[in-house]
């Protein structure tokens, strides 16, 4: 198949003139010597931008196992009815009764949020927030969402949208939660007052790359 679909139409139309007696040589071959420069241009072109695309394609791909080497993110691209949806279980943390970011989990977001400024424009980010189950759950509920908002405001400092940013509060969720039944200071209780992302890139334009 022709990597340019118009070319065929003008050369047979070129042919055709030429055949019937309607230009004269000199004419035809200077169409002939346009048809080929535009031909070659548009090759070039699609070749330049095939390569382009391989190369943001492999730059991704070298971010993303930077998310999962250097900052033990797993990402996981979800199937079925939340097909084009991406979840990126992130190691940010928050003390107990506390919605403040600490700021060894400060360098994750900011990787985190330049992989989505860069790779991701256009996609929807929900930052859900979570609690440890001490304390009454609309409590907990309220508390998850102050966490979500705190990740979310980081985020937009650090260069994405207010309008790419949404939060959600699961709070102490137990389905949803690390350990179900550490709380306070107990092992696995910091595992989960965290937050997690999920990424929407339905409405993005390019492409995205499947994690493994």
């Amino acid at each position: 198949m022709s990597r340019w679909p118009g070319r065929g139409v003008v050369l047979a139309c070129v042919l055709l003139l030429a055949g019937c007696g309607y230009a004269k040589r000199k004419d035809v071959d200077a169409q002939f010597s346009q048809l080929r420069a535009e031909m070659q241009q548009a090759d070039q072109s699609q070749a330049a931008q095939i390569e382009a695309n391989s190369r943001r394609i492999g730059e991704l791909e070298r971010a993303l196992e930077s998310l999962r080497s250097d900052f033990n993110v797993r990402i996981e691209r979800l199937q079925g009815e939340f097909e084009g949806m991406i979840a990126f279980d992130v190691p940010v943390h928050f003390e107990f009764d506390d919605a403040t970011i600490r700021q060894q989990d400060q360098a994750v977001l900011d990787k985190f949020a330049s992989v989505a400024q860069k790779y991701y424009g256009g996609s929807l980010i929900t930052v859900e927030g979570f609690t440890d189950p001490a304390g009454s759950a609309s409590y907990n509920q309220q508390l998850g969402m102050k966490r979500a908002e705190s990740v979310k405001g980081y985020l937009i400092s650090h260069g994405l949208t207010e309008t790419a940013v949404r939060t959600v509060s699961y709070g102490e969720t137990r389905n949803r939660l690390i350990d179900p039944n550490a709380t306070h200071d107990e092992p696995g209780a910091v595992q989960n007052r965290r937050v997690t992302f999920v990424m929407d890139t339905r409405t993005m334009a390019g492409t995205t790359i499947s994690s493994r």
